[in-house]
């Protein structure tokens, strides 16, 4: 997802400079954005320490 993240930014970058296609490389960046937070909020641990990736469910 990160990888993903870096080449969407990568690419809006490069359509930006190029002045091709502005709206797509809008887009491309809010997916970027939505990407990130998406990782943030699996990694990021809570007050107790732990991640969405880490935490178990309770039965």
């Amino acid at each position: 997802m990160v990888l993903t993240a870096f080449a969407l930014l990568g690419g809006a970058v490069w359509l930006w400079r190029k002045r091709r296609a502005g709206r797509q490389a809008l887009l491309m960046l809010v997916l970027a954005a939505v990407i990130a937070v998406n990782v943030a909020l699996w990694a990021v641990p809570d007050q107790s320490g732990q991640t969405l990736a880490t935490a178990t469910p309770e039965r």
